[in-house]
């Protein structure tokens, strides 16, 4: 475990180990759940499909494709739950290929129409 005060900045990097120097690494999604082995019930987005859902997440510039940095700030679920857990899904595409996922960014979902 890692214990921070509620509000404390949390600053993550990830890290592609790959000898592969033409590969983009971008933060998907990034959902906090008081359980860790439920990431469905009781959650909260910090970034989901690129989107960022957190006032507090702030991405931060690597100078290397292959490295993903960003911050946000501690918070806790009602209920007291005593634990935050973080699940984070990257991915990872080709460098400059800008019909990758990585070159999209944010996705929104468009509703459909309710037909008659």
């Amino acid at each position: 475990p890692y214990y921070v005060d509620i509000n404390q900045n949390l600053f993550l990097e990830a890290y592609l180990h790959s000898s592969d120097s033409n590969l983009v690494l971008f933060v998907d999604t990034c959902v906090a759940s008081p359980d860790p082995y439920d990431f469905t019930s009781v959650t909260y987005d910090i970034i989901r499909n690129g989107c960022v859902k957190d006032s507090t997440y702030t991405r931060y510039y690597s100078p290397y494709k292959h490295v993903a940095r960003f911050k946000f700030s501690a918070f806790q679920f009602v209920h007291n739950y005593p634990s935050v857990y973080l699940r984070c899904e990257f991915v990872v595409c080709r460098a400059y290929d800008y019909s990758s996922r990585c070159y999209q960014g944010c996705i929104t979902r468009s509703k459909r129409e309710a037909s008659s």
